[in-house]
C-alpha cells in the first residue's frame, strides 16, 4: 500500500512548483463555484436560480481546463489554446450579460438578486481575463485583455442604465482584480519557468563535471601514452637503421624499446585504475563549494590531514564520485560529508537527501561499480544503499599503512573539522 505523501515526496522541485501552480489556478474555479455560484443557485429569481448557476459552474470547469492547457503550452507539451482562451472570452461575456439580463428581469427592488447578480457578474470577467493571460505570451496581450475586460464592464453597465459614476467604479474593479489575477498568472509562469531553468543548470553543471573528469583522464592518458610513444618510434627506428647496418647496438635499443612498452602499460593501468596521486583536501573543499553553488547545503567534519598519500588518493576518486552523484541523481537539499580514523582504517561516509525512489538503487553504477574495484585492490570496502525513505549514503573504507597506524595522534585527527570548511 503506497504511503500518504509519497507520492509528493518523490516528485523533484520543479514538478512539485507545477503542481502547486496547477492546483492554485485550480483552486480560483473552486471558489468561484462556492462563493458564486451555490449562492445563486438560492435565489428566487428564475433567471438567477436557474441556469446562470449552472453556467457559473460550466465557467468554472473551463477555466480549470484552460489552466491545464496554458501550462501545458508554456513547458512546451502542447501547442497554445488560441481557441480555447476565444471561447473562455466569449462565455464570461455571456454570463456576464445573463447576469445583467437577470438584474433587469428580475424581481423588482430586490436588493438580493442584485447582490447575487453583481458578485456573478464582477467574478466571471475577473477570473476569466486572469486565466486567459495564463496562454498569452506577450505582456502587451495580457495588458490588452485586461483593459478590454475591464472596459467592456463599463459599457454593459450602461448599456442596461447603470448611472455613470456605478460604471467608471465597476470598470476599475473589474480593472483591478482581473490586473491582479492577470500579474499574479504570469508571475506564476515566470517563477516556474525559472524554476525550471535552475533545474537545467543543475544538470548541466553535474555533466560538466563529469565531462571535466573525462578530459582529466583524457589528458593524463595523453601525456603518458604520448611521451612513451614518441620515445618508443624514436628508439625503435634507430633500432632499424642499427640493424641495417649490421651493428650489434641495435639488439640493446630493442631491448630498451621493450622495457620502455613495458613501463608504458604498467603508467596505462595506473590512470585507467585510477592509482595516481588524488588531493582528498581539494576534492573536498571542491565538492562542497559545487553542490553549494547548487543550492544544496553540505556540512564537513573530518580532515585528511596526517593520512598516508595512498590513503587520500584512493578516498579522493570515492569523494569526487560521490559530488557527482548527489548533483545527478535525486533533488538533494543537504549533504554531509564525514572523514575519521579508527584502528587501522580510514572511513568517509557522504550522505544526502532527496533521493526518489527510482535512484534508490544507485549502488550498482558503473562509477561506483569502478570504484569498488579500486577499493578492492588495497583491501579497501565501498557500500552505498538508500538509509531510510530519502537519504542515500555512501561510505568507504580503506585501511591504513602498519607504518601509519602507530601515529594514532597524527591519524586521528582526522576527527577534527576542516578549516573553513564547516557549513
Amino acid at each position: 500500500m503506497r504511503e500518504p505523501g509519497r507520492w509528493w515526496r518523490r516528485k523533484s522541485t520543479p514538478a512539485k512548483v507545477e503542481t502547486y501552480t496547477r492546483c492554485s489556478f485550480h483552486f480560483f474555479g473552486v471558489v468561484e463555484v462556492l462563493l458564486v455560484g451555490l449562492p445563486a443557485l438560492g435565489e428566487p429569481a428564475p433567471r438567477l436560480g436557474g441556469p446562470l448557476p449552472a453556467m457559473v459552474c460550466a465557467h468554472a470547469v473551463l477555466c480549470m481546463v484552460t489552466v491545464s492547457r496554458a501550462l501545458d503550452w508554456t513547458r512546451g507539451r502542447r501547442k497554445q489554446p488560441v481557441p480555447l482562451l476565444w471561447v473562455l472570452g466569449a462565455f464570461s461575456a455571456v454570463i456576464a450579460v445573463g447576469a445583467l439580463a437577470a438584474v433587469e428581469h428580475g424581481p423588482a427592488g430586490s436588493d438580493d438578486v442584485g447582490t447575487a447578480a453583481g458578485a456573478v457578474f464582477g467574478t466571471v470577467l475577473i477570473l476569466g481575463a486572469g486565466i486567459i493571460a495564463l496562454g498569452l505570451g506577450d505582456r502587451r496581450h495580457v495588458f490588452s485583455v485586461v483593459i478590454a475586460f475591464a472596459t467592456g464592464a463599463g459599457l454593459l453597465s450602461l448599456l442596461v442604465g447603470a448611472p455613470a459614476t456605478a460604471a467608471v467604479v465597476t470598470s476599475l474593479v473589474v480593472l483591478l482584480g482581473a490586473g491582479f489575477v492577470a500579474f499574479t498568472a504570469v508571475l506564476s509562469v515566470w517563477l516556474l519557468n525559472a524554476v525550471y531553468e535552475l533545474d537545467e543548470a543543475r544538470e548541466t553543471r553535474a555533466r560538466l563535471a563529469v565531462a571535466e573528469e573525462r578530459l582529466r583522464f583524457a589528458r593524463d592518458l595523453h601525456d603518458v601514452m604520448g611521451r612513451n610513444l614518441a620515445v618508443l618510434a624514436l628508439k625503435s627506428e634507430l633500432a632499424a637503421q642499427l640493424a641495417q647496418r649490421g651493428r650489434p647496438e641495435a639488439v640493446d635499443q630493442m631491448t630498451e624499446v621493450q622495457r620502455l612498452a613495458h613501463e608504458a602499460q604498467r603508467e596505462v593501468r595506473e590512470v585507467v585504475r585510477g592509482y595516481r596521486e588524488a588531493d582528498l583536501a581539494a576534492e573536498i573543499v571542491g565538492a562542497q563549494g559545487v553542490l553549494r553553488a547548487a543550492g544544496i547545503a553540505c556540512a564537513i567534519t573530518g580532515s585528511p590531514a596526517g593520512l598516508p598519500a595512498s590513503a587520500q588518493s584512493a578516498l579522493g576518486w570515492v569523494m569526487r564520485e560521490a559530488a557527482t552523484n548527489v548533483l545527478r541523481h535525486g533533488d538533494a537539499r543537504r549533504c554531509t560529508v564525514e572523514l575519521k580514523a579508527t584502528e587501522g582504517r580510514v572511513v568517509l561516509s557522504v550522505e544526502n537527501d532527496g533521493v526518489r525512489g527510482e535512484t534508490g538503487g544507485r549502488g550498482t553504477g558503473s562509477g561506483l561499480a569502478g570504484l569498488r574495484e579500486r577499493l578492492t585492490g588495497i583491501g579497501g570496502t565501498l557500500e552505498a544503499g538508500p538509509v531510510g525513505e530519502e537519504s542515500f549514503r555512501l561510505t568507504a573504507e580503506v585501511p591504513l599503512p602498519r607504518e601509519a597506524e602507530h601515529p594514532a595522534a597524527t591519524a586521528r585527527q582526522a576527527s577534527r573539522p576542516v578549516p573553513g570548511a564547516a557549513s
